[in-house]
């Protein structure tokens, strides 16, 4: 930081949730602040680092737990909720509006506190302790976590338990990161950042405590080194057992909610396509009622999707098919066979497949994303296409975070 603390005036919220403010002619971003209030900071570029709130918004709150301010996974938490959740449905509202997409939006579908059921942790070596948390604010440092308003209880009673493997396998120098998930039949843990060619009697150790500590399964650096049972999430009829450290949607509850939005957007089409598949966080539930084409360009992810199929009683034909949907979406003719579509693509979007889906004869869509200008693109595409939209619902599944997930309903 440079120069003395100087009085801002904040002005509104940005897009990462920090407060804006003018000085000299610029945009500056103070977080942990809020519009309508005085503040004193200290500014370094567009970035200034709160010293003092002299006048409060009547919309301050309290935080949440002991670490906030100083650990950077939450950015809103000293924002009074119903506030927050309407920041949450503006994002997603002003980036319609830059693309001339005038639709209504939902009020966003609150989730509860302390239900993140999968997080990624980091663990660092200092001196000859080992530190195990979250990242701070902008910072490569790590903050132990001893409370946290956001992930499970299980996931916060684990933390200082996984701090004995952590101390055979973190490496010398840089982070070791931590993918936990809580599932039905226990803790999956998935390390990377592992060393290379480490000792086999530190795998030994590692996987003796793991075992002692009751993890369901154990992954150093993408491969098993111990499935006491193996992890299992509930996937409407089915029993799924994701890949180690493979995408999962974060909280059960949202997962829940986004799950009966697809639902209500494809009605009783009897043919879907799932098209960035994962694990089958969708493709498993509607093949309830639908025989499902599955797509995805992850083996891994594809073969927990497939394996659950097989297994699951009383499913529709539930097909896989292995694409990279970025450079070879499936094509209008071949989406002729199906009668709705699913599409829930990663942060970037789906530009190249929203084009041909736009362009296909398919009559239903639920578009799923967590990224709102990725979204809003390809939302923007499937509307010149001829499709309208029936609704628009945000989901506040990263709680306290500036991301939303959305689930819009589409027909052609």
């Amino acid at each position: 930081m440079s120069g003395a603390p100087i009085t801002l005036n904040i002005q509104r919220l940005g897009a990462q949730g920090d407060g804006a403010a003018e000085h000299d002619g610029r945009q500056v971003f103070v977080p942990l602040s809020l519009p309508g209030e005085t503040v004193t900071a200290e500014i370094s570029g567009d970035r200034a680092r709160l010293i003092d709130v002299v006048s409060p918004s009547a919309d301050r709150v309290g935080q949440r737990c002991s670490h906030y301010g100083d650990c950077g996974g939450c950015s809103l938490q000293h924002l009074a909720d119903a506030r927050y959740l309407e920041f949450k449905r503006e994002q997603v509202v002003t980036a319609l509006s830059f693309l001339k997409i005038d639709a209504a939006v939902d009020p966003v579908v609150a989730i509860a506190p302390r239900s993140r059921r999968r997080a990624a942790f980091a663990a660092h070596r200092v001196v000859k302790a080992v530190v195990i948390g979250f990242h701070g604010r902008r910072s490569h440092r790590i903050v132990p976590v001893t409370d946290c308003a956001v992930v499970t209880p299980g996931l916060l009673a684990l933390l200082p338990k996984l701090e004995r493997i952590a101390a055979i396998l973190a490496p010398t120098k840089d982070a070791l990161t931590i993918a936990a998930t809580e599932t039905v039949t226990g803790f999956d843990v998935a390390l990377t950042g592992v060393t290379k060619g480490f000792p086999a009697d530190a795998r030994v150790r590692a996987v003796q405590v793991a075992g002692e500590i009751g993890l369901a399964r154990l992954s150093i650096n993408g491969e098993v080194a111990m499935e006491r049972a193996a992890p299992t999430l509930k996937a409407g009829a089915a029993h799924l057992t994701p890949p180690p450290g493979g995408f999962l949607q974060a909280c059960e509850a949202s997962e829940a909610a986004m799950l009966g939005l697809v639902k209500e957007a494809i009605g009783d089409a009897r043919r879907v396509v799932d098209l960035f598949a994962g694990s089958g966080t969708f493709s498993l539930p509607l093949a309830s009622g639908a025989t499902v084409h599955a797509v995805e360009g992850e083996e891994a992810a594809l073969d927990s999707l497939d394996r659950a199929a097989r297994k699951a009683h009383g499913l529709k034909p539930v097909t896989v098919e292995k694409r990279d949907l970025f450079r070879r979406p499936l094509t209008r003719d071949e989406l002729k066979r199906f009668d709705a579509a699913v599409i829930d693509p990663p942060r970037a979007g789906a530009e190249a497949q929203s084009r041909e889906l736009a362009a296909s004869a398919v009559k239903r869509a639920a578009m799923v994303s967590c990224n709102v200008q990725t979204f809003a693109r390809d939302l923007r595409i499937m509307l010149d296409g001829g499709w309208r939209i029936t609704r628009i619902t945000p989901i506040d599944q990263f709680l306290w975070s500036p991301h939303t997930e959305i689930v819009a309903q589409l027909r052609k």
